[in-house]
């Protein structure tokens, strides 16, 4: 369901780290790129070995965010687990547990980008996997709920988040003309994972306990360990082009590396902003709706039922608003966004009105829907507010800033179910972000416009005050000519 927060794949334009846009560049370094080296590459292949790298790709998205979305199975079993009866903040305590999983992958996202652009995606992918995977063990080994929020919530969550972010800025080296075919089957596969995995957790669960069930889901960090190896360089990263003209390797300025200047732009500092201030309720469901299932029904329906329908509405609303989106100009494609987080607050709002499983069904599969709209024009928007050149940092940074929200909320959630006993309030307060935020956002069209006419304005200037230069110029060369001319004439 998140698997497109990160920026779009770049065309093949930088080193094997490349850069994280999603358009060629010049061939020279653009001020803002992020550390990304200048000769221009080769034609992408088109396919041939990049076709194992899309599936590699395709893994990863699934074990990532698969697992990070079925956070609210895992949550339950936590509480039976972790839960003595006596610990009134147990929920409180647990969803830290999730919340930080989530936020840490977003927090590490702009650092991810430098490293990727320095060292390259293999290296980056292949390292993330394996921490990932030492963290994932590491969190079924312990006995109290606090070693999991560093094993489970940053070792996990950072490895992850090392491993995802590669996985795209790869396929813009291997592809070019089919690089939207290509990523909306590579991030097709958290929707996949995300409808299959908790079923599987479930079962898993009952079967051997979340202990096991733990080291089970090692093995798919292990395969993304091994996928990242397919990660092949077709041209050097920028890492090996300094050590090869200057015999060691040296970190670009930091200004290269960090472009805060985009903040510049009133249009996307409204976004940045706007955006996390809408994301505070936004992963509250995916934590406690499970619980809050279990609690309202018993077990007497599947709760894991109500993900299943997140994730396909999710995909759903991905093809259809992508497609939208095609044909909205300009900034103006906030729009949708903003219908996405007013009906996303809105369903939040609806599931403690639902009395019957059936009403749940149909809440998420709204929810669902919009989130997909949501997620998949996040990089068009940002190509628009900020340019190609800037894209990737502009995301790295939104994202980061996302990571605060998202995990505040769920927490903030689980306290109120240990005051009250329910989560009616959460829900509702869930609820009310997604509208602010959307509210905040529905000034950025205009703001961006404003932006334009005075930039148009400014170059009609910049012309007129060039021409009368030349005109001026032109004139004061004849009438120096003349002279000239006539005593030439005389002589």
């Amino acid at each position: 369901l998140t698997a497109d927060f990160s920026p779009a794949p770049p065309a093949p334009s930088g080193g094997e780290g490349g850069e994280s846009g999603a358009q060629p560049r010049a061939a020279a370094e653009a001020p803002g790129s992020a550390g990304c080296s200048g000769s221009a590459a080769a034609e992408p292949p088109e396919g041939g070995w990049g076709w194992v790298v899309m599936l590699a790709a395709m893994w990863c998205n699934g074990a990532v965010f698969g697992i990070q979305n079925s956070c609210g199975v895992l949550f339950v079993s936590m509480l039976q687990l972790f839960g003595g009866g006596e610990d009134k903040q147990l929920a409180f305590k647990t969803a830290w547990v999730s919340s930080l999983s989530m936020g840490m992958v977003f927090f590490c996202s702009p650092i991810v980008s430098i490293f990727t652009d320095l060292f390259g995606c293999r290296k980056v992918a292949v390292i993330g996997a394996a921490v990932g995977f030492a963290g994932l063990l590491s969190s079924s080994f312990v006995s109290t709920i606090e070693p999991l929020y560093f094993t489970y919530g940053i070792l996990f969550a950072c490895g992850c988040s090392f491993a995802y972010q590669p996985s795209l800025v790869i396929l813009g080296h291997y592809f070019k003309k089919r690089l939207g075919l290509v990523n909306g089957i590579v991030t097709a596969g958290s929707s996949l994972f995300t409808v299959s995995l908790p079923f599987l957790l479930r079962v898993l669960i009952d079967s051997v306990g979340l202990y096991n069930t733990l080291r089970v889901l090692c093995i798919l960090m292990f395969i993304l360990f091994l996928a990242g190896f397919t990660y092949k360089p077709l041209v050097p990263n920028a890492k090996d082009k300094e050590g090869g003209k200057k015999g060691k390797f040296r970190f670009p300025p930091g200004k290269k590396i960090c472009n805060f200047s985009i903040f510049k732009v009133v249009s996307y500092r409204i976004w940045a902003f706007g955006i996390p201030a809408a994301l505070f309720g936004y992963f509250v469901p995916y934590v406690h709706l499970m619980k809050h299932v279990k609690d309202r029904f018993g077990g007497s329906v599947p709760e894991e039922v109500l993900l299943l329908c997140l994730g396909i509405t999710s995909g759903v609303g991905r093809l259809i608003f992508g497609r939208v989106a095609d044909y909205i100009p300009g900034a103006r494609k906030v729009y949708l966004q903003v219908a996405s987080f007013f009906f996303i607050g809105l369903m939040s709002m609806m599931i403690p009105l639902c009395h019957i499983f059936g009403g749940l069904i149909a809440v998420c599969l709204f929810m669902g829907l919009f989130d997909g709209c949501f997620i998949c024009i996040m990089a068009p928007i940002a190509f628009e507010l900020v340019g190609a050149q800037d894209v990737s940092q502009a995301i790295g940074f939104l994202l980061g800033l996302m990571s605060i929200p998202m995990t505040v909320g769920p927490p903030i959630a689980g306290l109120l179910y240990d005051h009250l006993g329910t989560y009616d309030v959460a829900f509702y307060l869930a609820g009310v972000p997604p509208i602010i935020g959307g509210a905040i956002l529905c000034f950025i069209p205009w703001v961006h416009e404003r932006q334009n006419l005075k930039e148009r304005a400014k170059r009609v200037d910049g012309e007129t005050t060039e021409k009368m230069l030349e005109n001026e110029s032109t004139l004061v060369s004849d009438t120096t000519e003349k002279p000239v001319k006539e005593m030439e004439s005389g002589v």
